[in-house]
Parts: structure tokens; C-alpha cells; sequence
């Protein structure tokens, strides 16, 4: 079997999980594969002391950066850390890193490879809080903040924390096939595996709350009422407001249009039911708003790039 060094970077000031999340899925990957040393893990700070996370645990790295092996694969966490790096680490990053075949961020980590200019005239994410800080601190970035994971080409970056975790799935799943990734997903007690193009956030939190009580209740109506008439008309008879009114105020105040809105809420309840209950595909259509299998398969591709019925076999638990 082919193997695959990953390469952990270590400093002072880690999340732990950016680092043990991902580490877990390759290490039980090989496990899984009937190879253990199908990802050779090696861990390396910069001086090859131990770092403190960022929870207070104190992680012993295996060397230091300078002696590390070359990787397949190298991994870059956030935390706190990333916020201020150490120049060490950075050139260390400008210099090896490209020799890697696979660049991998978690989190924060992203911030790092755009401070060595790893990441210019790449799309890229982070954690949701740090998106507008690092679009602006790295204009040569293409920031998306909403998937939980990006590929663009060799480069991935991934959100916040159990992001880094879907990510590693993903890039298991590439590797060795669905069936060794499935057997790390349930090991772990997750799913397998939420598309990188998954919003970091659900329709309700990714949008603001309006002001406004009329706007408010539309929103809760329209969560409560997937499958009712959403059209901007009929949410603007609700509100009290003519069309073009409640279209300007509805975004002015939630951030998005009532049919984004809309969109957000319907793929969520669709996915909701495709996870938890055994409702046949024509059945979520009508209940998620969408009609039809067909009209709900386009809007699953669209916006997931996955069908609906393969969206089902990958993401319901397996019964029991």
C-alpha cells in the first residue's frame, strides 16, 4: 500500500483539536485500510520543544521542523497562535511547504499559509470569525467564508475546528475509497462526510435576526412553513408590506434576499429529513417545498453538488 507521511506543524498557542481531529481520522484510516503505516505521522515545532495548546495541554512534538521528513501531506492548525506566528515558522512554511504534494490548514491555520504567501490567487476559508480579518489582511486571497472546507488544486483549507476533521475524511475517501472513510467516520462517531460546500452555519444562524417584529414572524413562519407559499409576494402580504418594500427591508435587515433566505431554509429541513427519518425522496420534495425529486436533486447539486439520494446514503446513520 502506498504511503503517505503527514506532517503535523506545531507552535505555542495550537488548538488542540485542529491538531488531534485530523490526526485521529489518518491514524484510523490506516488502522481501517489493514495498514497502520499507511499515513506515517510525525510531529515537528519549530526548535522541537513542546508547545502548549491553546486549552492548556502541552503537546511534545516529535523533532524539530528542520529535521522533519518531507510529507505527502502537511498539515498547518489554527489557534490562537496563528494570530501572531513566529517569523521561524513562516519561512520554515515558504520554503518546505510547496514540496509537499497536499497543503492542508484547519482553521486559523489558513492565516499561516497566507502569511507565506501559499495561498495568493487561491480561494480559501477559515474559521468564520477570522474571514473578514483575513480577506482584509491577505487582499490576494479569495476568502469564501461560508463552505466548512475548500479544495483548490493541491491547497485545502477547512473552518473551524471539526471542520478539519470533515476534511481529513475527504481526503481519506480520495485515497483509499468510501468504504475505508465510512469505517473512520463511525469509529469516530461522525458522519461521512458533510461537503465541503456545506455552509458553516444553518439557514436560521447564517442569517441575521430582523428587527422588526413583521419580519421576524416571516422568518419564523417561513422556518415553520417550508413547504407553504414563500413567494416574495405572499411573505410580503404576511408582513404587511408591499413586494418591493418587504424585498428591500428583508435584506436590509437579515443580510440575504427572501429567496436566498428561502433556499437556505428548504435545503436545511430536506437534509434534516434525509438524515433522520425513512420518508421517501418524493415525500422530503413536497415537505421541503421543492414539489418534485427532480426539482429538489437540482437544488441538492446546486448548491451541495451532490443528488439528494446519494446525499441520503452518505449522511443517514447506518440503522441499527
Amino acid at each position: 500500500m502506498t504511503e503517505r507521511p503527514v506532517l503535523v506543524v506545531l507552535f505555542d498557542g495550537v488548538q488542540s483539536l485542529d491538531v488531534t481531529g485530523p490526526v485521529e481520522v489518518f491514524s484510523g484510516a490506516g488502522y481501517a485500510a489493514g495498514d497502520p503505516a499507511a499515513y506515517p505521522l510525525h510531529t515537528a515545532s519549530l526548535d522541537g520543544k513542546p508547545v502548549r495548546t491553546t486549552s492548556g495541554l502541552t503537546l511534545t512534538p516529535d523533532g524539530a521542523l528542520a529535521d522533519a521528513p518531507r510529507p505527502h501531506t502537511l498539515l498547518v492548525p489554527g489557534g490562537e497562535g496563528a494570530d501572531h506566528p513566529d517569523p521561524g515558522v513562516i519561512d520554515w512554511l515558504r520554503e518546505n511547504a510547496p514540496r509537499a504534494e497536499r497543503l492542508f490548514s484547519v482553521c486559523t491555520g489558513a492565516l499561516l499559509l497566507a502569511e507565506a504567501g501559499l495561498l495568493d490567487g487561491r480561494r480559501a476559508t477559515t474559521h468564520w470569525a477570522a474571514c473578514d480579518g483575513f480577506a482584509r489582511a491577505y487582499p490576494r486571497v479569495t476568502v469564501d467564508p461560508d463552505p466548512i472546507f475548500i479544495r483548490d488544486g493541491g491547497v485545502a483549507t477547512s473552518a473551524g475546528v471539526t471542520a478539519g476533521i470533515d476534511l481529513a475524511l475527504a481526503l481519506v475517501e480520495e485515497d483509499h475509497g468510501r468504504d475505508i472513510a465510512l469505517t473512520v467516520a463511525r469509529h469516530l462517531v461522525v458522519f461521512l462526510r458533510r461537503p465541503g460546500n456545506q455552509a458553516q452555519f444553518s439557514a436560521q444562524l447564517s442569517a441575521q435576526t430582523a428587527r422588526r417584529e413583521p419580519l421576524r414572524e416571516v422568518q419564523r413562519w417561513i422556518a415553520e412553513h417550508p413547504d407553504g407559499d414563500l413567494s416574495v409576494p405572499a411573505l410580503a402580504a404576511r408582513a404587511r408590506l408591499s413586494p418591493r418594500h418587504f424585498a428591500r427591508a428583508f435584506r436590509a435587515e437579515t443580510g440575504v434576499t427572501p429567496g436566498r433566505y428561502t433556499e437556505r431554509v428548504r435545503l436545511e429541513h430536506a437534509r434534516r429529513l434525509l438524515e433522520e427519518t425513512a420518508d421517501g425522496v418524493e415525500e422530503i420534495s413536497r415537505a421541503a417545498g421543492y414539489g418534485t425529486p427532480e426539482a429538489m436533486r437540482r437544488a441538492f447539486v446546486r448548491a451541495l453538488g451532490i443528488p439528494a439520494a446519494e446525499y441520503r446514503l452518505r449522511f443517514r446513520p447506518p440503522a441499527r
